[in-house]
């Protein structure tokens, strides 16, 4: 299974936010240490934003800011959220599939898609980021001017 582009950045923004100390790095300042669009993560965060898992500041001081919901939050549940609970492949799509009556496959890769998920279900944000990751995450997250 591949996860979408928004996934991986999703959880990537956790993990960075994880790790981040004084003061908040921006959207921006995100983007430009992950090296992404500023447009596309700014649709990541705002998903986020909405689940609750960071919070954002504007102005000068402002920044993003994980939340206790989004330190605790269950990987499994972010990538649910982002790649929705759609089958792995699509069997009624413009052109049905001919064995789509009697198919067995279609129940198996279910199956397989159910078990990714919960496998990735008791691991939270905290535990993603936890030692060695974390130092790690930070000395990448720093660029030529500190911290991003």
């Amino acid at each position: 299974m591949r996860l979408l582009r928004s996934t991986d950045l999703a959880l990537r923004v956790l993990m960075r936010l994880a790790v981040a100390g004084e003061p908040s790095p921006t959207t921006r300042d995100v983007a430009v240490g992950m090296d992404v669009p500023y447009t596309h993560l700014a649709k990541v965060v705002a998903e986020l934003q909405h689940m609750g898992l960071l919070a954002t500041r504007r102005g000068r001081g402002g920044g993003l800011t994980l939340t206790e919901r989004g330190r605790t939050a269950s990987v499994g549940a972010v990538v649910r959220a982002f790649e929705g609970d759609g089958d792995v492949v699509d069997c009624e799509g413009p052109t049905p599939c001919p064995l789509n009556s009697a198919c067995r496959l279609r129940g198996a890769l279910r199956r397989a898609q159910e078990a990714f998920f919960a496998s990735l279900d008791p691991i939270t944000v905290a535990d993603i980021v936890a030692e060695p990751t974390g130092a790690l995450l930070l000395g990448i997250s720093r660029g030529p001017a500190g911290p991003v």
